[in-house]
């Protein structure tokens, strides 16, 4: 059995994540990063990211900037040779610093956010977003009776007849809002009337800007920082609306979307 390999990473700012392994370069050997299966992809992406030694007994990995990974999660192996089992790497520390105000840089087409994390198993793991453009959710306020949400565009902006629209999941119901956009067409905000989403049958709303009559939907959520889960760490309180309670959240995928539930 082979012994548990700690692997560490840093993120720079220009994109790159630079992996170290506590061992000499082994001849050959790869840093593996495999996407983890999703449905409808029956054979996962693999990235393959030579080792090379530091010259402290560490060897080292850099995966660029570009190509961008493709959207989802992707673990790390060591590849000791091309036809070797892969053995998957423990997480060591993190450094992410540079990651944390990563929001405050205005990104072009397209928009691609990688951010290492230790995962529930303690495997070091890589969230990956890939999307032509985003809108990443700043501030979100809940009151009593509506939730005002701070956002900017990223990879386009927001034209004239730009609208915000809630559509309930796995449902024909929309609601259409008009954002307060900012004079740069990249910041806006709007305000969700919590009794709006309330009486009809759908627990869950999610929430997307139209920069134009005719543009593609862009999903409001947070990813341009160093949180690569945000369901869980970012909790708000549900407040009423219509008989019911309704409250933001982030998904698995850290996009912004509202749910509403019975009291009680």
């Amino acid at each position: 059995m082979n012994a548990v390999i700690r692997a560490t990473c840093v993120a720079d700012a220009d994109g790159r994540l630079t992996f170290a392994l506590p061992l000499p370069a082994p001849d050959s050997a790869h840093l593996l990063l495999k996407a983890r299966p999703r449905k409808g992809v029956p054979d996962p992406a693999v990235r393959r990211l030579p080792l090379e030694a530091s010259g402290d007994g560490r060897s080292l990995a850099v995966l660029e900037a570009r190509p961008p990974l493709q959207e989802g999660r992707w673990d790390a192996f060591l590849e000791r040779e091309p036809d070797a089992e892969p053995q998957q790497l423990t997480s060591g520390p993190l450094d992410l610093r540079v990651l944390v105000d990563g929001a405050r840089v205005d990104r072009p087409s397209p928009v691609a956010v990688r951010v290492p994390y230790r995962a529930m198993d303690g495997f070091l793991a890589v969230r990956a977003w890939l999307r032509p453009a985003h809108a990443e959710a700043g501030p979100v306020e809940v009151g009593d009776t509506a939730t005002t949400v701070t956002a900017r565009l990223h990879g386009t902006a927001l034209g004239e007849d730009a609208v915000v629209r809630l559509r309930g999941r796995r449902s024909r119901e929309e609601r259409v809002l008009s954002p307060n956009a900012d004079a740069d067409g990249r910041g806006f905000r709007f305000s969700v009337d919590h009794a709006d989403l309330t009486g009809v049958d759908v627990r869950y709303w999610d929430v997307h800007v139209l920069p134009a009559p005719d543009a593609a939907p862009v999903r409001v959520g947070r990813v341009l920082d160093d949180v690569a889960d945000r369901k869980h760490s970012f909790v708000y309180a549900a407040a009423p609306g219509g008989g019911q309670l309704v409250r933001p959240y982030y998904t698995v995928d850290n996009d912004l979307s509202f749910e509403v539930t019975d009291p009680g």
